[in-house]
């Protein structure tokens, strides 16, 4: 009895997961590893039809064989593990001084609105009205009231204030 591979494809494509999984055992005589609707389909269609028409012949899995044995094995080294904690050092906190910014105590001045606004760099932060912030984007909205680049709004972008 000939099997229409083309209605029995189309009946898999409407089925449900578990249904499929089910035709899965069927057609393989194990369970199915996966719950992926697309796989289970594909390669219960590919079993359907190896089984109608037949498998590959003898010559081209021997072929595949060979190739096979022939690829390259991709081997990775394992990553490297990170230090145990008693291997770990302390070492004081050293804040990372970006070029852009000025050294800590520098004074940054900028008129807004008629007002002097005055920060003082810190090793960490900003300071401004009594209050350290840990960014000159901070200070820039406290005044402003909406987002500004700090840099730019004190000037330190090289373009010069507009």
């Amino acid at each position: 009895m000939k099997v229409n591979i083309a209605r029995e494809v189309a009946d898999l494509k409407r089925m449900t997961v578990k249904e499929l999984r089910g035709r899965y055992l069927d057609v393989f005589g194990e369970l199915a590893r996966s719950g992926n609707k697309d796989f289970l389909w594909k390669r219960i269609a590919w079993r359907i039809q190896a089984l109608s028409e037949g498998d590959l012949p003898e010559r081209a899995r021997r072929r595949a064989e060979e190739l096979a044995n022939d690829a390259d094995l991709r081997i990775r080294r394992p990553p490297e593990k990170p230090p145990t904690p008693a291997a770990v050092t302390k070492t004081s906190a050293v804040r990372f001084h970006s070029s852009k910014l000025p050294m800590p105590g520098t004074v940054l001045t900028r008129e807004y609105k008629g007002q002097t606004i005055t920060v003082t760099v810190r090793d960490n932060g900003f300071e401004y009205l009594g209050e350290v912030h840990r960014s000159l984007s901070a200070i820039a909205k406290a005044v402003t009231g909406s987002h500004w680049n700090g840099l730019y709004f004190f000037g330190l972008t090289g373009r010069g204030e507009e």
